[in-house]
């Protein structure tokens, strides 16, 4: 019999390549053990991405400060902040953040795609994902994905990144145009990574991803034969030990030092998590 397509998105290649145990608890075990409380980083990351989602379904006279600052407000999640105090003074700094980037943006050009999901299938997987911001750019597109880390973002970024290979990928192939520049935007500070794929280029971020999905494919395999006792899912201790959402279950994770507080990465420094 024909062997199933592996059905991954590219948030869950990454996951396995972080940590085979974090990936087990994530997505294998059932019921999955308990993560904690979501970190003042992921809340910001996340009201970032929905108010640059609905800024794009504003009438073209209310892109303006005020019309961000109202979907700030409305937008806020007041998750993992030290305190109200905090929760409001960092409310106050990502809606100036949010208003200095759009200013480098054309308000008047419509996106193709905003949040766009895209897919893609090759011999062995089935790979999906949605790209935050799809731009035509003359008779190409270009994929944009916004960043909102306080860690600033390394030359090679776009360049290395399997996600963005993919979403070129998938994107030509949906819209049957051609799709070879990639960008990271750094919304703290406008900064844009951009990248121009090949075909080659492509080709070998496609095949890396199938190699990682046939990794997963007997993982999952050994899973199901020997559950948590399968050797495939032995921790990958690091410093994000300190970050994890599962370190509670995880005694070598915590062996890794005291755990961050939920609002640590607010502010950079060597050892901050990464953030969206």
């Amino acid at each position: 019999m024909p062997q199933r397509l592996f059905i991954a998105s590219p948030s869950k290649l990454g996951a396995w390549l972080d940590c085979p145990r974090m990936y087990r608890m994530a997505y294998l075990d059932r019921p999955k053990p308990a993560a904690r409380p979501q970190r003042a980083h992921t809340s910001i990351g996340l009201t970032v991405h929905n108010v640059l989602r609905d800024f794009w379904d504003l009438p073209a006279d209310r892109r303006t400060p005020q019309g961000v600052r109202e979907l700030v407000r409305t937008s806020w999640i007041d998750s993992g902040f030290r305190d109200a105090e905090q929760s409001t003074m960092w409310r106050g700094r990502i809606t100036g953040e949010i208003t200095d980037y759009l200013r480098t943006t054309d308000r008047e050009t419509q996106p193709l795609g905003i949040e766009r999901t895209v897919a893609l299938k090759s011999p062995t997987l089935a790979l999906s994902g949605r790209i935050d911001r799809l731009d035509e750019r003359g008779d190409q597109l270009a994929v944009v994905d916004y960043k909102t880390s306080r860690r600033p973002l390394h030359p090679d970024d776009a360049r290395t990144s399997l996600a963005l290979a993919f979403y070129a990928a998938a994107a030509s192939r949906m819209f049957h145009r051609p799709c070879h520049t990639v960008e990271l935007h750094h919304v703290p500070t406008g900064e844009v990574i951009r990248h121009e794929h090949t075909a080659e280029s492509i080709a070998r971020k496609l095949a890396e991803a199938e190699s990682i999905a046939r990794d997963l494919r007997k993982a999952a395999d050994a899973y199901a034969q020997q559950g948590v006792e399968a050797s495939q899912f032995a921790p990958n201790p690091s410093a994000l030990c300190r970050w994890c959402d599962f370190r509670a279950h995880c005694p070598e994770g915590q062996a890794m030092g005291p755990e961050k507080s939920s609002w640590a990465a607010l502010e950079y420094d060597e050892t901050a998590a990464p953030m969206g």
